[in-house]
């Protein structure tokens, strides 16, 4: 605790207006099995403290991973140049940050077994079975199993007075099964994503159980047909799918950083711009989205952000209308907010914190409604299972959307299997053409563990998820 204070002194010292000190240590393991032969095994730890100082309307950051009292002195110094630099190049003013009171708190990620005192050998074997399993269909050509665990400990301190402790974890784990045949070859995912939870919930998840009904899909995946002709059609998506959906056509345009033109020159920007706020119908009156950085088992789950401000659950889409972003500190204030939505997030000791989706989920319906009830009303329609391809432009407007396993529906009926089905559509159409959301029976949650963003670049996540819904009338057809 001593370098917490000691930082924060010598930060008021230099004259910061708001200072903060993040210690991190980051623990990784992963391991890829490919068939029977193991690919990647490796254990890492990243371990050192990143210090922010505020003044005069610009920021100014440096780490270290070296603990020591001359360490943590050299650090605040660079962190002021690194301000004083800004500021010579901040627009008017600069930034404000918004209004926080300072917070004493810990919080632990809950989980029943540590997937790190699983040992490696018995992760191993798991991996074995379920990769024999998959390969003993004589379809089935390749069989990959990954399985990633982190584990991220932290001590956060700033000038409001935050004292921090903060302990999050979660497993990522992904199964793959590709089918062979004289003229295709199609690969049938099983990935539920990213979960902060233990080692129970890999047990939950039955791999060795799930694996001959993947590698029987992707066999009927691989001689399925085409769809052809890109066609109006009815879409219903699952709630992995949807996952998908969300994160790129809703997630990303309501970050206020990119709603501000922060990332134009790496990652575009956002048509969701602050004067539609209250008012721009995003989609049906049936479509809610809502931002919950209090979900249980949420990758986005910490207790607070890397700003030290309470993780918060509130409506980004409400009623089918643009409600509200996800903000930090120091974009709040630009749209006349007084408050933070917590957004801020750091991947390692030596990131700087950046706006990021929080845990974001598609409202169920409040009508008992089944996927089959939905397959049973449509007449003519596909209905996708899992992720594939996406592509976005830079203004988060036109996009276009695989996935992973396909069916056709006719009159109420699936009839056939199918494989390269893509559709495209843009905001607002493809919000707007949401006619039905299954209810809370069917409420399923994915976790990304991969979501890029920044310069230099990281890795963040976030939780989403949702229930079965159907969108009518939307382009769909067969890719090559």
């Amino acid at each position: 605790m001593k370098f917490l204070d000691q930082a924060l002194e010598e930060a008021r010292r230099v004259g910061a207006d708001y200072a903060d000190i993040r210690i991190q240590k980051t623990t990784t393991q992963n391991l890829y099995l490919r068939n029977l032969s193991p690919k990647d095994t490796t254990l890492s730890v990243i371990h050192g403290f990143g210090i922010r100082i505020f003044k005069d309307g610009a920021w100014g950051f440096a780490h270290n991973n070296e603990f020591s009292e001359k360490a943590i002195s050299e650090t605040v110094n660079r962190a002021y140049i690194s301000c004083l630099q800004s500021g010579r190049v901040k627009k008017d003013k600069g930034l404000v940050l918004a209004e926080e009171r300072g917070y004493i708190d810990s919080y632990q990620t809950p989980f029943e077994i540590d997937p790190f005192s699983i040992s490696i050998s018995e992760k191993a074997d798991l991996m074995l079975e379920v990769n024999k399993t998959l390969l003993n269909y004589e379809d089935i050509k390749q069989a990959i199993f990954s399985l990633n665990t982190q584990k991220d400990e932290k001590l956060f301190a700033s000038t409001t007075g935050s004292r921090l402790d903060i302990n999050t974890l979660f497993i990522d784990t992904y199964i793959a099964a590709t089918a062979v045949t004289s003229d295709d070859s199609q690969t049938r995912v099983f990935y539920p994503g990213g979960n902060a939870k233990g080692w129970e919930w890999i047990r939950q998840l039955n791999l060795k159980e799930k694996a001959p009904q993947i590698a029987e899909e992707a066999i009927i995946k691989v001689k399925a047909d085409t769809l052809g002709p890109e066609e109006r059609r009815d879409l219903i998506l699952d709630p992995v799918h949807l996952s998908l959906t969300m994160h790129e056509s809703v997630g990303h345009p309501t970050e206020l950083d990119r709603v501000l033109g922060w990332e134009a020159d790496f990652a575009g920007i956002s048509f969701a711009t602050p004067d539609k706020l209250k008012k721009y119908r995003y989609g049906s009156k049936i479509v809610n989205l809502v931002a919950d950085n209090t979900l249980s088992g949420g990758l986005a789950t910490s207790g607070y952000d890397d700003d030290g401000v309470p993780n918060q659950k509130w409506y980004i889409i409400k009623n089918g209308i643009l409600n509200e972003y996800g903000t930090t500190r120091d974009t709040a204030p630009i749209i006349g907010m007084k408050m933070s939505r917590g957004c801020n997030r750091a991947t390692n000791y030596y990131d700087f914190p950046i706006n990021r989706i929080p845990n974001l989920y598609l409202e169920p319906g409040k009508e008992n409604l089944s996927p089959q009830d939905l397959i049973a009303d449509t007449k003519d329609g596909i209905y996708i299972e899992g992720q594939g391809s996406f592509s976005i432009d830079q203004h988060r407007v036109n996009f276009q959307f695989g996935g992973n396993m396909f069916w056709e529906i006719k009159n109420g009926k699936k009839v056939r299997p199918l494989k390269k089905v893509i559709y495209k559509s843009n905001n607002p159409e493809f919000w707007n053409s949401c006619d039905a959301v299954c209810d809370s029976r069917y409420f399923k949650t994915f976790g990304v563990t991969n979501c890029g963003k920044g310069q230099p670049g990281q890795r963040g996540r976030m939780t989403h998820g949702g229930a079965t819904a159907r969108f009518r009338k939307l382009r769909i057809g067969g890719s090559k």
